[in-house]
């Protein structure tokens, strides 16, 4: 596939992305803050969010599956995991992290849980779609092609 064939592939990927709800402004600002100097910036800081994640996500996890369930403890975990997904613009975790901090404040364990599950897959979801994302930017510099703007 030629430069001008995997730009194109790419600039419709990251559309789509946008318009089913997965990244909002917030990762076209990431994006902005990437230059020469640092060509590697968003894929690094995409690179944290997912670390990070997945640590929450086996804290939530730990933490929902006790006999007495510290829901502040739950909740700033949630929290964390919201801001870093809105950091990154990955606007359906952020979403899914909202209805799950609302359980929280029930103390709906049930809720919780679902949310966890939610939370999961939509991760999941994001985390594959960004890999994917990432893999056609280095097909681009493979081929000769300048990084994406």
């Amino acid at each position: 596939m030629d430069v001008a064939q995997l730009k194109r592939q790419l600039f419709e990927y990251t559309t789509l992305l946008f318009h089913e709800g997965f990244l909002d402004e917030q990762f076209t600002q990431l994006q902005q803050l990437q230059d020469e100097n640092n060509p590697d910036f968003v894929v690094e800081v995409v690179s944290l969010f997912f670390d990070d994640s997945e640590r929450l996500l086996n804290e939530l996890a730990t933490a929902l599956d006790q006999q007495n369930i510290d829901f502040n403890k739950v909740d700033a975990h949630v929290h964390q995991l919201k801001g870093s997904s809105s950091s990154i613009g990955a606007q359906r975790v952020q979403r899914v992290c909202i209805a799950f901090r609302n359980s929280c404040q029930d103390k709906n364990v049930e809720g919780c849980l679902k949310c966890l599950q939610e939370v999961k897959h939509e991760y999941s979801l994001i985390k594959n779609k960004l890999e994917i994302l990432f893999n056609l930017e280095k097909q681009i510099l493979a081929a000769g092609g300048s990084p994406p703007v």
